[in-house]
Protein backbone atom coordinates (compact mmCIF):
# COMPACT_ATOMS: atom_id res chain seq x y z
CA UNK A 1 0.00 0.00 0.00
CA UNK A 2 2.82 2.38 0.95
CA UNK A 3 4.55 1.58 -2.33
CA UNK A 4 1.42 2.51 -4.29
CA UNK A 5 1.09 5.78 -2.40
CA UNK A 6 4.71 6.66 -3.13
CA UNK A 7 4.24 5.88 -6.82
CA UNK A 8 1.15 8.11 -6.98
CA UNK A 9 3.00 10.93 -5.21
CA UNK A 10 5.95 10.63 -7.58
CA UNK A 11 3.68 10.69 -10.61
CA UNK A 12 1.86 13.73 -9.24
CA UNK A 13 5.10 15.62 -8.67
CA UNK A 14 6.32 14.65 -12.15
CA UNK A 15 3.05 15.80 -13.70
CA UNK A 16 3.19 19.15 -11.93
CA UNK A 17 6.82 19.62 -12.88
CA UNK A 18 6.10 18.94 -16.54
CA UNK A 19 3.08 21.23 -16.44
CA UNK A 20 5.27 24.02 -15.12
CA UNK A 21 7.82 23.29 -17.82
CA UNK A 22 5.18 23.70 -20.52
CA UNK A 23 3.36 26.68 -19.03
CA UNK A 24 5.80 29.57 -19.01
CA UNK A 25 4.04 32.93 -19.08
CA UNK A 26 5.21 35.68 -21.43
CA UNK A 27 4.13 39.27 -21.77
CA UNK A 28 3.80 40.04 -25.47
CA UNK A 29 4.41 43.27 -27.40
CA UNK A 30 4.33 42.22 -31.04
CA UNK A 31 4.56 44.72 -33.92
CA UNK A 32 3.28 43.85 -37.38
CA UNK A 33 6.85 44.37 -38.59
CA UNK A 34 10.13 45.31 -36.96
CA UNK A 35 11.73 47.18 -39.87
CA UNK A 36 10.00 50.22 -41.37
CA UNK A 37 10.62 51.53 -44.89
CA UNK A 38 9.50 54.80 -46.55
CA UNK A 39 7.02 52.76 -48.57
CA UNK A 40 5.31 51.29 -45.50
CA UNK A 41 5.45 53.60 -42.48
CA UNK A 42 2.61 52.27 -40.33
CA UNK A 43 3.03 49.51 -37.74
CA UNK A 44 0.29 47.79 -35.73
CA UNK A 45 1.11 46.63 -32.21
CA UNK A 46 -0.51 43.82 -30.23
CA UNK A 47 -0.15 43.59 -26.44
CA UNK A 48 -1.09 40.29 -24.81
CA UNK A 49 -0.24 37.77 -22.09
CA UNK A 50 0.07 34.14 -23.12
CA UNK A 51 1.94 30.87 -23.50
CA UNK A 52 3.15 31.77 -27.01
CA UNK A 53 4.26 28.37 -28.28
CA UNK A 54 1.16 26.53 -27.12
CA UNK A 55 -1.20 29.31 -28.18
CA UNK A 56 -2.87 29.56 -24.77
CA UNK A 57 -3.97 33.10 -23.98
CA UNK A 58 -4.62 34.75 -20.62
CA UNK A 59 -6.50 37.90 -19.67
CA UNK A 60 -4.53 41.13 -19.91
CA UNK A 61 -6.25 44.01 -18.18
CA UNK A 62 -5.28 47.45 -19.45
CA UNK A 63 -1.57 47.92 -18.67
CA UNK A 64 -0.30 50.44 -16.16
CA UNK A 65 2.08 51.79 -18.76
CA UNK A 66 2.78 51.56 -22.49
CA UNK A 67 5.45 53.82 -23.90
CA UNK A 68 7.88 54.43 -26.74
CA UNK A 69 11.56 55.19 -26.19
CA UNK A 70 13.52 56.95 -28.95
CA UNK A 71 16.66 59.11 -28.97
CA UNK A 72 16.70 59.31 -25.18
CA UNK A 73 13.09 60.46 -24.93
CA UNK A 74 10.09 58.48 -23.59
CA UNK A 75 6.61 59.02 -25.04
CA UNK A 76 3.48 57.83 -23.23
CA UNK A 77 1.23 55.79 -25.56
CA UNK A 78 -1.18 54.29 -23.03
CA UNK A 79 -4.13 56.36 -24.20
CA UNK A 80 -3.80 54.97 -27.74
CA UNK A 81 -4.54 51.38 -26.69
CA UNK A 82 -7.79 49.77 -27.81
CA UNK A 83 -9.23 46.54 -26.43
CA UNK A 84 -9.18 43.45 -28.63
CA UNK A 85 -9.12 39.64 -28.37
CA UNK A 86 -6.03 37.48 -28.85
CA UNK A 87 -6.13 33.71 -28.36
CA UNK A 88 -9.64 34.09 -26.98
CA UNK A 89 -8.67 36.53 -24.23
CA UNK A 90 -8.56 40.26 -23.63
CA UNK A 91 -5.60 41.97 -25.28
CA UNK A 92 -4.78 45.46 -26.58
CA UNK A 93 -3.73 47.02 -29.82
CA UNK A 94 -2.55 50.30 -31.26
CA UNK A 95 -1.02 51.75 -34.41
CA UNK A 96 1.98 54.03 -34.85
CA UNK A 97 3.06 55.89 -37.98
CA UNK A 98 6.80 56.50 -38.14
CA UNK A 99 8.06 59.85 -39.39
CA UNK A 100 11.78 59.92 -38.64
CA UNK A 101 14.70 57.50 -38.96
CA UNK A 102 15.86 55.79 -35.80
CA UNK A 103 15.65 52.88 -33.42
CA UNK A 104 12.39 52.81 -31.43
CA UNK A 105 11.69 50.73 -28.34
CA UNK A 106 8.13 49.98 -27.20
CA UNK A 107 7.48 48.70 -23.68
CA UNK A 108 4.56 47.57 -21.53
CA UNK A 109 4.29 47.49 -17.75
CA UNK A 110 1.22 45.38 -16.90
CA UNK A 111 -0.80 45.36 -13.75
CA UNK A 112 0.28 42.51 -11.44
CA UNK A 113 -1.19 39.15 -12.48
CA UNK A 114 -2.01 36.78 -9.63
CA UNK A 115 -0.97 33.21 -10.48
CA UNK A 116 -2.46 30.80 -7.91
CA UNK A 117 -0.55 27.82 -9.32
CA UNK A 118 2.74 29.50 -8.39
CA UNK A 119 1.43 31.45 -5.38
CA UNK A 120 2.96 34.69 -6.70
CA UNK A 121 2.03 37.85 -8.53
CA UNK A 122 3.65 38.22 -11.95
CA UNK A 123 4.83 41.48 -13.52
CA UNK A 124 6.45 41.18 -16.94
CA UNK A 125 8.15 44.33 -18.17
CA UNK A 126 7.90 43.57 -21.88
CA UNK A 127 9.60 45.36 -24.74
CA UNK A 128 10.42 45.09 -28.42
CA UNK A 129 12.26 47.19 -30.99
CA UNK A 130 11.43 48.66 -34.41
CA UNK A 131 14.08 50.14 -36.73
CA UNK A 132 12.90 52.87 -39.10
CA UNK A 133 14.27 54.22 -42.38
CA UNK A 134 17.80 52.85 -41.94
CA UNK A 135 18.31 54.19 -38.41
CA UNK A 136 20.95 52.13 -36.60
CA UNK A 137 21.97 53.93 -33.39
CA UNK A 138 20.88 53.42 -29.81
CA UNK A 139 19.75 49.80 -30.08
CA UNK A 140 21.83 48.84 -27.01
CA UNK A 141 20.50 51.62 -24.75
CA UNK A 142 18.42 50.72 -21.67
CA UNK A 143 14.92 52.15 -21.32
CA UNK A 144 15.22 52.47 -17.55
CA UNK A 145 12.63 49.79 -16.77
CA UNK A 146 12.57 48.10 -13.38
CA UNK A 147 14.09 45.08 -15.10
CA UNK A 148 15.04 44.61 -18.75
CA UNK A 149 17.26 42.78 -21.21
CA UNK A 150 19.83 44.85 -23.10
CA UNK A 151 20.69 43.35 -26.51
CA UNK A 152 24.35 42.81 -27.34
CA UNK A 153 23.41 41.61 -30.82
CA UNK A 154 21.71 44.26 -32.95
CA UNK A 155 18.09 43.12 -32.48
CA UNK A 156 16.86 43.64 -36.04
CA UNK A 157 18.09 42.60 -39.47
CA UNK A 158 18.84 39.06 -38.25
CA UNK A 159 18.43 35.64 -39.82
CA UNK A 160 17.17 32.43 -38.24
CA UNK A 161 20.26 30.66 -36.96
CA UNK A 162 21.80 33.85 -35.56
CA UNK A 163 22.77 33.84 -31.90
CA UNK A 164 21.06 36.42 -29.72
CA UNK A 165 23.15 37.74 -26.84
CA UNK A 166 21.74 39.93 -24.10
CA UNK A 167 22.45 41.29 -20.63
CA UNK A 168 19.90 41.02 -17.80
CA UNK A 169 19.42 44.14 -15.69
CA UNK A 170 17.48 44.55 -12.45
CA UNK A 171 17.26 48.10 -11.10
CA UNK A 172 19.85 49.02 -13.72
CA UNK A 173 22.45 46.50 -12.53
CA UNK A 174 23.51 43.17 -14.12
CA UNK A 175 22.00 40.03 -12.60
CA UNK A 176 24.66 37.31 -12.19
CA UNK A 177 23.55 33.82 -13.26
CA UNK A 178 20.03 34.94 -14.09
CA UNK A 179 17.78 32.22 -15.50
CA UNK A 180 16.33 33.11 -18.89
CA UNK A 181 13.35 31.34 -20.46
CA UNK A 182 13.14 31.33 -24.25
CA UNK A 183 10.06 30.61 -26.32
CA UNK A 184 8.99 30.80 -29.96
CA UNK A 185 5.68 32.41 -30.93
CA UNK A 186 4.00 29.51 -32.68
CA UNK A 187 1.42 31.87 -34.15
CA UNK A 188 -0.34 29.49 -36.51
CA UNK A 189 0.14 26.42 -34.32
CA UNK A 190 1.84 24.54 -37.14
CA UNK A 191 4.89 23.47 -35.14
CA UNK A 192 4.87 20.58 -32.66
CA UNK A 193 7.43 20.27 -29.90
CA UNK A 194 9.26 16.92 -29.59
CA UNK A 195 8.65 16.98 -25.82
CA UNK A 196 7.39 19.24 -23.04
CA UNK A 197 10.98 20.33 -22.41
CA UNK A 198 11.27 21.76 -25.92
CA UNK A 199 8.40 24.23 -25.49
CA UNK A 200 10.28 26.57 -23.17
CA UNK A 201 14.06 26.59 -23.54
CA UNK A 202 16.17 27.66 -20.54
CA UNK A 203 19.60 29.27 -20.48
CA UNK A 204 21.71 30.65 -17.62
CA UNK A 205 23.48 34.00 -17.74
CA UNK A 206 27.08 34.25 -16.68
CA UNK A 207 28.45 36.19 -13.71
CA UNK A 208 27.95 39.45 -15.60
CA UNK A 209 24.31 38.74 -16.46
CA UNK A 210 25.14 37.96 -20.11
CA UNK A 211 23.50 35.05 -21.94
CA UNK A 212 23.35 33.72 -25.50
CA UNK A 213 20.85 31.62 -27.42
CA UNK A 214 20.80 30.49 -31.05
CA UNK A 215 17.34 30.82 -32.61
CA UNK A 216 16.79 27.98 -35.11
CA UNK A 217 13.48 29.12 -36.63
CA UNK A 218 12.38 32.30 -38.40
CA UNK A 219 9.72 34.29 -36.55
CA UNK A 220 9.21 35.98 -33.18
CA UNK A 221 11.27 34.83 -30.19
CA UNK A 222 10.86 35.90 -26.56
CA UNK A 223 13.52 36.00 -23.85
CA UNK A 224 12.27 36.26 -20.27
CA UNK A 225 14.68 36.78 -17.38
CA UNK A 226 12.86 36.03 -14.13
CA UNK A 227 13.81 37.40 -10.72
CA UNK A 228 12.13 37.74 -7.34
CA UNK A 229 11.17 41.25 -6.28
CA UNK A 230 12.37 42.66 -2.97
CA UNK A 231 8.76 43.47 -2.03
CA UNK A 232 5.47 41.62 -1.70
CA UNK A 233 1.94 42.16 -2.94
CA UNK A 234 -1.29 40.96 -1.36
CA UNK A 235 -3.00 37.93 -2.87
CA UNK A 236 -6.81 37.89 -3.41
CA UNK A 237 -7.21 36.95 0.28
CA UNK A 238 -5.13 39.90 1.44
CA UNK A 239 -2.05 37.85 2.37
CA UNK A 240 1.38 39.21 1.35
CA UNK A 241 2.99 37.03 -1.32
CA UNK A 242 6.10 37.13 -3.46
CA UNK A 243 6.36 38.89 -6.82
CA UNK A 244 7.99 37.51 -9.96
CA UNK A 245 9.59 40.24 -12.05
CA UNK A 246 10.13 39.32 -15.68
CA UNK A 247 12.33 41.19 -18.14
CA UNK A 248 10.84 40.11 -21.48
CA UNK A 249 12.36 41.01 -24.83
CA UNK A 250 10.91 40.07 -28.24
CA UNK A 251 12.95 39.93 -31.44
CA UNK A 252 12.18 38.84 -34.99
CA UNK A 253 14.40 36.70 -37.23
CA UNK A 254 13.96 36.35 -40.98
CA UNK A 255 14.49 33.33 -43.20
CA UNK A 256 17.92 33.30 -44.80
CA UNK A 257 18.22 34.69 -48.31
CA UNK A 258 16.90 32.35 -50.98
Amino acid sequence: MLKKVLIILCLTVFSLTMAGQASAHFGMVIPSKNIVTPQDKTVDFTLAFAHPFEGNGMELVKPLRFCMFHDGQTTDMLSTLKKTKILGHTAWQTTYRFKRPGVYYFAMEPKPYWEPAEDVSIIHYTKTVVAAFGGDEGWDEPMGLATEIIPLLRPFGNYAGNTFTGKVLLKGKPVPYAEVEVEFYNKDGKFKAPSEYHITQVVKADGNGIFSFTCPQAGWWAFAALNEADYTLDDPDGKPKGVELGAVFWIYLDNYMQ
